[in-house]
């Protein structure tokens, strides 16, 4: 008979890797997103692509990724 082990925390060590690479690229969208000080009152650089489009897209892939990354369960032989 197998024993099952009652672990108080199910996430493996390949879940927490996955969950911090997932919270890089989530961080890696926000700095994106927020761009460069600029120093100037207004700064037409704000509605960039890149700030409006790619940033909160990179984010977004990296919350869709957290989500894989919290319920991906490894195969078992």
């Amino acid at each position: 008979m197998k024993m099952e082990r009652n672990n108080f925390f199910n996430l493996g060590k390949t879940n927490m890797i996955l969950i911090a690479v997932s919270f890089l690229v989530i961080v890696i969208g926000f700095f994106v997103t927020a761009g460069v000080e600029s120093g100037a009152a207004y700064n037409p650089d704000i509605f960039s692509s890149r700030h409006v489009t790619v940033g909160p897209m990179i984010s977004f892939a990296g919350f869709v990724f957290m989500i894989v990354a919290i319920l991906y369960k490894k195969k078992e032989k």
